[in-house]
C-alpha cells in the first residue's frame, strides 16, 4: 500500500493508520469503463497513478465533451460523496490506472468530524469548482485556437491543477474532447502554430518554442 499520498501530508499518525485500514488498492486496464453511477454510491476513490476520464456523450449528434481527466492525487465521485445521490456521467481509463478504493460513508464520516480532513478536501472542491467554470465560459466565449492555446499554457502552470502536465502522453483525439471539438480540428490547428514557430509536435508530446508568443495570444483573446 503506497504511503506518499499527497492527500495525507502533515496528517496525525492515527487518521492516516485509520486511513490505510479502510483503503484498498484496485488496478484498470486502458480503455475500460470501470465503473456504473451506482458504484460511486459505495466507494470513493484517489487516484495513485494514471489517468481517468469523465465526460458526457450526446448520442444524437455523437459528440463527446471531457469534463475532467483525473491523473495522481487526484479525487473523485466529489458530486456523490457530497449529495448521496447517482452521477450519471461515464467514466473510461486514459491510461493505465491505480486507485485507492475507500468505502464512501467512512468519507463522509471524515468530511464531517475531522477538520485536518476538511482543509484538504474544501480547497480541492474549489478547484473541481473553478475548473467547471473555466471549461463552461471557454466553450461558449472562445473558440478552438483560442481554447487550445490556453490548454498549452495551463499544461505547464502548477496553479491549474486540473491542466498541469495534462497533455503527456494524451492523444489529439482526447485534446479534442478536452476542448469539445473533433481530432482534425484540433490536428489543423496545432499544425497553424507550429507553422508559426510556437510549438513542437511529436508523437503524443506537444513543445512550446515561444511561450512569451503564447501568452501574447491570450492577452489578445481577453481583448476580443
Amino acid at each position: 500500500m503506497p504511503k506518499n499520498i499527497e492527500l495525507l501530508s502533515n496528517f496525525r499518525q492515527s487518521f492516516e493508520e485509520e486511513f490505510y485500514k479502510h483503503s484498498k488498492k484496485v488496478h484498470f486496464k486502458k480503455d475500460t469503463s470501470p465503473f456504473y453511477a451506482d458504484d460511486l454510491l459505495e466507494h470513493f476513490y484517489i487516484v495513485l497513478e494514471g489517468k481517468i476520464k469523465t465526460y458526457q456523450f450526446n448520442l444524437k449528434t455523437a459528440k463527446e465533451q471531457t469534463v475532467f481527466i483525473y491523473k495522481r492525487g487526484d479525487m473523485f465521485d466529489i458530486i456523490s460523496l457530497l449529495d448521496n445521490k447517482a452521477h450519471e456521467i461515464t467514466y473510461e481509463v486514459v491510461e493505465e490506472c491505480s486507485l485507492l478504493e475507500l468505502p464512501i460513508q467512512k468519507v463522509r464520516y471524515w468530511l464531517e468530524n475531522d477538520t485536518t480532513f476538511n482543509k484538504k478536501f474544501f480547497p480541492y472542491l474549489a478547484a473541481q469548482m473553478r475548473h467547471t467554470e473555466e471549461l463552461a465560459t471557454e466553450l461558449t466565449l472562445y473558440d478552438t485556437k483560442d481554447r487550445l492555446i490556453n490548454l498549452l499554457i495551463d499544461n505547464v502552470n502548477p496553479e491549474k491543477h486540473f491542466r498541469y502536465n495534462l497533455l503527456n502522453n494524451l492523444s489529439n483525439s482526447e485534446i479534442a474532447k478536452l476542448l469539445g471539438t473533433v481530432r482534425h480540428v484540433i490536428e489543423r490547428t496545432l499544425k497553424q502554430l507550429k507553422d508559426d514557430g510556437l510549438i513542437q509536435t511529436g508523437r503524443k508530446n506537444i513543445k512550446i518554442n515561444n511561450f512569451q508568443k503564447l501568452l501574447e495570444k491570450t492577452s489578445q483573446m481577453l481583448l476580443k
